[in-house]
């Protein structure tokens, strides 16, 4: 029996943890309910290093949670040389952090960074805000665009047969 195919995904933002991790939960959840978690391994790390080994935010894990996504066992790290050539794909929240990886990433490995929100059907915007200063709705907000981008994500991994 031949083994699936594994495709690895890094989530990025600054700190990671808001939105990087809420895209690394959501991601998997949706993964496991559609029967695809053997095929995938799945991170997120940050490009600075400002909370390197702290649990997401309070408030992205209560968000999500009420969601039913469990962020709770995630630790921030910051983003590794070695990230560049491990992951299949490197999905930045927002063009500032996408700069960052550009600005990080060996040539050869340049095709794998991209934003998250490419691969949103239904949100027509670029970036997944930071809500880190800004609150409640602000965390709803990134849950909504979290959700449909994974949801995209998913769909795109499964017709490009990458899983």
């Amino acid at each position: 029996m031949i083994a699936p195919k594994v495709t690895s995904i890094l989530f990025v933002c600054m700190g990671n943890i808001c939105r990087s991790p809420t895209a690394e939960g959501v991601f998997l959840a949706k993964a496991k309910a559609a029967g695809l978690l053997d095929r995938l391994v799945v991170d997120s790390a940050g490009t600075h290093l400002h909370h390197v080994g702290e649990a997401p935010d309070p408030r992205a894990q209560a968000y999500a949670s009420k969601r039913g996504f469990d962020l709770s066992n995630q630790r921030a790290r910051q983003v590794k040389a070695e990230d560049f050539v491990k992951f299949d794909l490197i999905l930045a929240m927002d063009n500032h952090n996408l700069a960052l990886l550009e600005a990080a990433c060996p040539t050869p490995y340049r095709s794998k960074l991209g934003l998250l929100m490419r691969y949103a059907q239904h949100s027509k915007v670029a970036e997944v805000p930071d809500p880190y200063y800004d609150g409640g709705r602000s965390f709803d907000l990134v849950l909504d665009y979290i959700e449909d981008a994974a949801e995209g994500l998913l769909h795109d991994l499964q017709v490009e047969s990458r899983i």
